[in-house]
C-alpha cells in the first residue's frame, strides 16, 4: 500500500512539472494563489516544474530500490 501512494506521488510530480514546461501559461492562476504576496511569473512557473520534475525522479529511484 506504501508503494501505491509511492506511486501515485510520482505520477503527480511528474504531471505537475511536464504541464507547467509545456504550459505554463494555464499554471499561472495557480501559482498567484500559492504565492500570495508576489507575483507568479514563468520563470517561478517554470523552476517549480523543474523541481517537482526532480522530486519525482528522485521518489521513482526511491522506489526502484526499496529504501523504506
Amino acid at each position: 500500500m506504501i508503494d501505491l501512494g509511492l506511486c501515485l506521488m510520482v505520477q503527480m510530480g511528474l504531471a505537475f512539472g511536464v504541464a507547467g514546461l509545456f504550459w505554463p501559461e494555464k499554471l499561472m492562476p495557480v501559482f498567484d494563489g500559492l504565492m500570495f504576496p508576489w507575483a507568479a511569473s514563468h520563470r517561478t512557473v517554470r523552476a517549480n516544474s523543474i523541481a517537482a520534475i526532480a522530486l519525482s525522479l528522485l521518489l521513482f529511484a526511491r522506489l526502484l530500490t526499496g529504501i523504506r
